[in-house]
């Protein structure tokens, strides 16, 4: 049987709007049809939208939770702010500040947060500047890396045994290569369906983690149907990706100074991890964000679960019955079951 999943036009949809701080911010937001028994704020990853969470939506409503899904800073209805050079807008305080913001235009006085990519390195963060607020954390994917007290920039991260994130330099880079080369509908189409694991026709590899992007294939080649959305999802996420192209997306590999500056004003008590009961859901194919990456976590987090899915990166749509098992059982368990972790 077909999952339930949220489509692009669902009626179940109610787009909401927050101004903050002079700009605006959009999210879905969805209510149970249970009596509602939490507060759930969701957030996606790069490159992708407040529809990442369409699998995990109609579940997590069965279970009793009013479910919000941004649009991070720089996609979809939320768009780029005023000054999109400034990265302070596309930071994690400034979305830790959009949660707490949100959670007090509802009457929420506790939220649980949910990340993918780097949605998950936002809602630990936020948990980290929030703590009174955030009463639970999830990850799909991303390990929490705690704040380091001396800068290391991403060069140093690629060369110091973390290889594989040499694409953050291309898609961070200061002569904005990619979002140069990703103009117009034809070229953003190639891109996502490349970035999303369509196979590029006659050969060849979209994309290297240790080098990028192969943007010859987005400038004239073609690339095959991604297996992970269908056409009218496609089709969503061209349209939104067109608002504000990849200017605003790929700033978020130029924030490393400007999170580890903001971080070192962090409370000295919750700098070094988080308190709150956090689940982790490691993806094992994932070749970027590896299983070793995440070695450690429990003596910076006290009350972690661990979950894994075989599969990618993308492991929301890819095995979204098994992401969706993870977090049932952890929910039942720690959420409602009252347990610190399972």
């Amino acid at each position: 049987m077909a999952l339930d999943k949220i489509t692009p036009n669902d009626p179940r949809i109610k787009h909401q709007y927050i101004d903050i701080d002079g700009h605006r911010w959009h999210y879905l937001d969805f209510h149970p049809p249970a009596p509602q028994k939490g507060t759930l704020i969701l957030l996606h990853g790069w490159p992708d939208l407040s529809l990442a969470w369409r699998y995990q939506i109609p579940p997590l409503l069965a279970l009793g939770l009013r479910c919000l899904a941004l649009d991070c800073m720089g996609y979809g209805n939320t768009g780029l702010p005023t000054n999109p050079d400034d990265l302070t807008n596309f930071s994690f305080k400034k979305h830790a500040d959009a949660v707490a913001a949100i959670a007090a235009s509802i009457n929420a006085p506790r939220v649980i947060l949910g990340g993918h990519d780097w949605g998950g390195a936002v809602v630990y963060r936020a948990a980290q500047w929030y703590p009174h607020l955030i009463s639970h954390v999830f990850s799909v994917a991303t390990p929490f890396m705690a704040p380091t007290e001396s800068y290391v920039s991403t060069e140093e991260v690629v060369g110091g045994g973390v290889p594989q994130f040499g694409y953050q330099l291309q898609l961070g880079s200061a002569g904005q290569e990619v979002e140069k080369a990703v103009q117009g509908e034809a070229r953003l189409r190639r891109f996502l369906k490349g970035i999303y694991g369509g196979r590029v026709v006659g050969g060849g590899s979209f994309m290297v983690p240790e080098e990028g992007v192969d943007l010859g294939v987005i400038e004239g080649g073609e690339v095959g149907m991604t297996p992970l959305l269908d056409e009218e999802e496609l089709t969503y996420y061209v349209a939104q990706f067109a608002l504000s192209g990849l200017h605003g997306p790929c700033n978020w590999y130029r924030t490393r100074r400007v999170n580890w500056e903001e971080d070192r004003a962090l409370p000295a008590e919750n700098r070094a991890g988080l308190k709150q009961p956090t689940l982790f859901i490691q993806c094992l194919n994932d070749s970027i964000l590896k299983p070793e990456m995440s070695e450690g976590m429990e003596a910076k987090i006290p009350n972690l679960t661990r979950g894994e899915v075989g599969a990618g990166h993308w492991a929301l749509w890819q095995a979204p019955e098994a992401v969706n098992e993870s977090l049932r059982g952890w929910f039942e368990g720690v959420v409602f079951g009252g347990r610190s972790k399972i």
